[in-house]
């Protein structure tokens, strides 16, 4: 293709993308007066886009790539599924793929959890948990039929849909649809940077877990279940936990009679250095939401597992109706199956956790420059997860002004060397593939560093 043929096929797929596609989370107004970044293929930890140019993949397309894009185990299971059917119910049928997976599932995940219901993103497999949930209480031996509310943290995520936004926490996602959402109780976030409670660590004692019994104690006999992001909290900006904090919720949702949904959409399938986060404290919850990273990047699936003490609430005769009346289309896919299948192998195979937890280990070290920048307030990071807060003044913790899209002008320039990350806000985000190499986070790092310098010295 001729430089002109580019360039021309580039401003016809820029003029379809403008006149069509509602991107998500984007200000479609500013969107439609930029240049998008336009990709078309993948390889290993780049992406390449229709000029032919590379750019690392820092944020892992949203923080659901493991091994890499073009992984050719991963392709040739898509590929050798293909060859047989690309999809078919679970409602009355069962499929190889799904049936397979959910008996992997099972055994890699945290103690008793081996009860798997499929769904196709992180949003409805918190969905699914909080019906479950409720479910459970109103259909379990000793029913407790009063148990109908939920708990969560300030700041929290969980996803879009209307469940999972009712126990979401962050006010500039949610805070418009407030009329359609039910009501939750909300306990303060575990920020240690910029405490809630306005303490610091240690001294604290980490008194937001002593709000946490406060909530529990109160209202425990109408509380069905707490909902958390174990250990970090993505999208509120890399909220990193203090340690114990999940151990310490997980005894109290015992001691008050309380279900502990743990969401680890963002943070399962190795992206803390173990399989699962809550694993790095010795924590079993009673439901398991997961997706992105659990097929490799390579298809939508989420999972929603628990154990047979839940699941045994919802068998009765058919005529007693206990049934969990819920399902998607799409749910147990043997395409999305097949390739979370490969993609558990892989970690197998390639001994992932040991590569993440040796790779974060240098990204901590080169981290440390990033830290002693003038304009960086706090990094928080667990395994390969990690936020890069930018202050305007590090002894006051002053935040940039959401005007000067401060965040938006770090990620931005990163792109003209090559980078791809993503702001939450002030705080720049990094998630790369779990197959990064430590040269290819020098060049994240140094060219991180080189851009928040030139981008927070220039402006006033």
């Amino acid at each position: 293709m001729t430089n002109a043929q580019s360039t021309a096929r580039r401003a016809r797929l820029e003029a379809l993308d403008k006149a069509h596609l509602w991107h998500p989370f984007t200000q479609m107004k500013e969107w439609n007066n930029g240049h998008p970044l336009v990709i078309e293929r993948g390889e290993g930890c780049y992406l390449f886009d229709v000029d032919g140019n590379r750019y690392l993949d820092g944020i892992s397309s949203l923080w659901v790539t493991t091994h890499g894009h073009r992984t050719p185990e991963l392709d040739a299971a898509v590929r050798e599924q293909l060859d047989r059917v690309a999809h078919s119910t679970l409602l009355g049928l069962a499929n190889v793929p799904a049936i397979e997976l959910a008996a992997r599932l099972a055994a890699v995940a945290p103690g008793d959890l081996n009860k798997v219901f499929y769904s196709d993103s992180g949003s409805t497999a918190v969905e699914i948990a909080l019906k479950i949930a409720f479910q459970y209480w109103q259909q379990r031996s000793d029913a407790k039929p009063c148990k109908t509310k939920f708990v969560h943290v300030q700041d929290s995520y969980h996803g879009d849909t209307i469940g999972a936004v009712s126990v979401g926490g962050i006010d500039l996602f949610h805070e418009l649809y407030r009329p359609m959402l039910f009501e939750a109780h909300r306990v303060p976030a575990p920020h240690c940077y910029r405490c809630p409670l306005g303490l610091t660590r240690p001294d604290c004692a980490m008194a937001c877990a002593d709000e946490v019994e406060k909530v529990l104690r109160e209202h425990n006999e109408d509380i069905a279940a707490l909902v958390m992001e174990p250990v970090m909290m993505g999208a509120a900006g890399m909220l990193a936990h203090p340690e114990g904090y999940l151990k310490r919720v997980r005894e109290l949702c015992t001691k008050y009679d309380v279900l502990l949904i743990c969401d680890e959409v963002a943070t399962g399938f190795g992206r803390t250095g173990r399989m699962f986060a809550c694993e790095l404290e010795d924590v079993v919850p009673d439901i398991l939401c997961v997706a992105k990273g659990l097929t490799g990047g390579y298809l939508p699936l989420a999972a929603t597992i628990t154990n047979d003490e839940v699941y045994s609430a919802f068998l009765a005769e058919f005529d007693a109706f206990r049934t969990f009346f819920h399902g998607h289309t799409y749910t147990g896919n043997p395409l999305a199956c097949a390739a979370a299948l490969a993609n558990l192998d892989l970690f197998e195979r390639n001994d992932t956790l040991a590569h993440v937890q040796n790779v974060a280990a240098h990204l901590s070290e080169r981290l440390k420059e990033i830290g002693a920048l003038a304009h960086v307030g706090s990094i928080r990071q667990r395994g390969l997860m990690v936020g890069v807060e930018l202050v305007r003044d590090r002894t006051t913790h002053e935040s940039w002004p959401a005007g000067l899209k401060m965040g938006y002008r770090v990620t931005d320039r990163c792109r003209d060397f090559g980078l791809i990350l993503r702001p939450l806000g002030g705080v720049i985000v990094m998630m790369p593939p779990l197959s990064i190499t430590t040269e290819q986070i020098d060049f994240m790092i140094d060219t991180l560093a080189q851009v928040i310098v030139e981008v927070t010295e220039n402006v006033s």
